[in-house]
């Protein structure tokens, strides 16, 4: 029986080292031994346990790793950027150039009277057309007109021009045509009331509502500066009679505005200091005048109209005009009051109310206004009607039997002339 190889006993089957130390002898028989020759050439794997342990220790020594990004291009980025920018800036230059042009404009609409004062800017023009819908927009045409020359081109006149023309159509016509003649003078005789003042403004070919420009809000006039009640927004009274010269078809602010300056230049000639020694305001004054006004047909009775109103205020007795209560009635045709409409409850029914009425009911002219600060020196006149076929002269007195003997003389004078005033004449 062949002999057993090894040290590890019997059944062991690995052959028997060599004692050299190069063949692995006894005492390195323990030791995990690589030939360094071999090393370069192969070396040997480690094992999943090793692997296990090398990983756990770099996870407990580097810490936690952060989560993983979602990487970004930031050239990509920009370069979008920058693209849609550019779209920006092109889209815009092209509507700016087709509103500036118009290449795509069609026909004109209905025509439209439009009137151009002399010295006008295409800042002014282009409002007014853009306001009458001429043109789309006040700031294009007025871009144009600069861009074109014509800024300061525009003839004063009249002209007949269509909705919703194109700039360059506009500015042709503006430019390059005559508009005809450019004035009218409009004439407003003293004592007119707004209403009828706002039938002359339409007779005259202007433009807009005279009643509603000639509120306080609209003509940026306050009555309550001259003494009137908080609540007034009527101009009645400040829209001084003169004639004045217009554009035909133009607005009927213009007129208010020449209206309310001649008011202011020539009130400034009417000394106030014997009105306000009575305790009168302005505006007080200003309602006597148009009391005046309507009450007297010649201008030199106007001082002693005056004089009557003064008298009444002192005694406090009431005025007992019939021409207030028909200025609320909007001035009845026939110039006559019914016997139900005298009842009236009303402050502007100056029979049964006492003082002056609250707004004036007429526009007066500058003799007017100043026979109203000023009036004259009878201290007695408490009464007055009209003669009788006099002109319209005023019969005064200091009584009421003398005055009911004027009335008596003034209704037959009516009935003989068919109910109809009998006679009248201007200032």
């Amino acid at each position: 029986m062949s002999p057993r190889w090894g040290r590890n006993g019997s059944g062991s089957v690995t052959p028997p080292r060599s004692s050299h130390p190069a063949a692995g002898g006894d005492w390195a028989q323990d030791l995990d031994w690589v030939d360094p020759q071999a090393a370069g050439e192969q070396q040997p794997k480690p094992g999943l346990g090793a692997v296990l342990r090398r990983w756990s220790e770099g996870r407990r020594s580097a810490g936690p790793r952060p989560a993983p990004r979602r990487p970004r291009n930031r050239r990509i980025i920009i370069r979008r950027i920058v693209a849609l920018a550019t779209l920006a800036v092109v889209a815009f230059a092209a509507w700016f150039l087709i509103e500036l042009y118009q290449p795509f404009a069609g026909g004109a609409g209905t025509p439209v009277t439009v009137s151009i004062p002399a010295g006008s800017s295409g800042s002014s023009v282009g409002k007014l057309l853009a306001d009458d819908g001429v043109v789309a927009s006040s700031f294009f045409f007025k871009l144009r007109a600069s861009l074109d020359g014509d800024s300061n081109k525009f003839r004063a006149g009249v002209y007949t021009l269509k909705h919703d023309m194109s700039y360059s159509a506009a500015l042709k016509a503006l430019t390059q045509q005559s508009g005809g003649a450019a004035e009218v003078s409009l004439t407003i005789p003293p004592g007119l009331t707004r209403d009828q003042i706002a039938v002359l403004t339409r007779k005259a070919g202007l433009r807009g509502s005279y009643l509603k420009a000639t509120t306080a809000k609209a003509a940026h006039f306050s009555p309550q500066a001259w003494g009137a009640h908080k609540g007034v927004t009527s101009l009645e009274g400040f829209l001084f009679p003169d004639t004045y010269y217009l554009y035909r078809g133009g607005w009927v602010s213009s007129l208010v505005q020449k209206q309310l300056a001649a008011f202011k230049q020539n009130f400034a000639q009417v000394s106030m200091s014997y009105a306000r020694s009575k305790n009168l305001t302005r505006y007080d004054v200003i309602t006597i005048a148009s009391i005046i006004e309507r009450e007297a047909q010649l201008t030199s009775d106007g001082p002693k109209v005056a004089a009557v109103i003064y008298n009444r205020l002192r005694e406090s007795i009431e005025l007992g005009m019939d021409t207030t209560l028909l200025y609320y009635l909007h001035d009845p045709k026939n110039g006559t009051l019914t016997a139900k409409q005298l009842q009236l409850s009303t402050p502007y029914n100056t029979r049964n109310h006492y003082g002056l009425p609250p707004t004036p009911i007429a526009n007066p002219g500058l003799a007017t206004l100043r026979a109203a600060a000023h009036p004259s020196h009878d201290e007695q006149l408490l009464y007055f009607v009209v003669k009788p076929n006099a002109c319209g002269a005023l019969a005064f007195s200091t009584n009421a039997t003398s005055f009911d003997q004027d009335v008596a003389a003034y209704n037959a004078a009516v009935k003989a002339n068919h109910g109809r005033f009998p006679g009248r004449c201007q200032k």
